[in-house]
């Protein structure tokens, strides 16, 4: 189970550590959005709002890789993963990383349960 743990660590970490650097260096082509989904976007980057997620999530994903402090960054990275899986599936009406990116977040929340005890006293 060790194994499977660092396995779901190491590439949770790099795919927030990718698209968390590719959202302040453009390093891969971004899809043009339409309808909702470019209004929700847009708004987002106007306000300075995405700036903030893709700060948390390169914190975080750096939290991950070098071992950190990794039971605290999973219930940091837990709301973007489940705003990124509500705007799929509400905004954009597809599924794709979303589900998998919350998956492993849920699962490695839950691996890290014992170590959140205290927080439910």
């Amino acid at each position: 189970m060790n194994i499977i743990k660092q396995i779901i660590t190491y590439l949770f970490a790099i795919i927030y550590l990718v698209f968390s650097l590719n959202f302040f260096l453009n390093f891969i082509p971004m899809p043009e959005l339409d309808g909702d989904a470019a209004l929700f976007m847009g708004i987002l980057a106007t306000s300075g709002f995405m700036v903030v997620v893709k700060i948390i999530e390169l914190v975080v994903a750096l939290m991950l890789l070098f071992n950190f402090k990794r039971p605290l960054a999973w219930l940091l990275i837990l709301p973007v993963s489940t705003n990124i899986i509500m705007y799929e599936v509400f905004i954009a009406g597809i599924v794709s990383i979303g589900l998998v990116v919350m998956l492993m977040n849920l699962f490695m929340v839950y691996q890290y349960r014992k170590k959140y005890k205290c927080i439910w006293q």
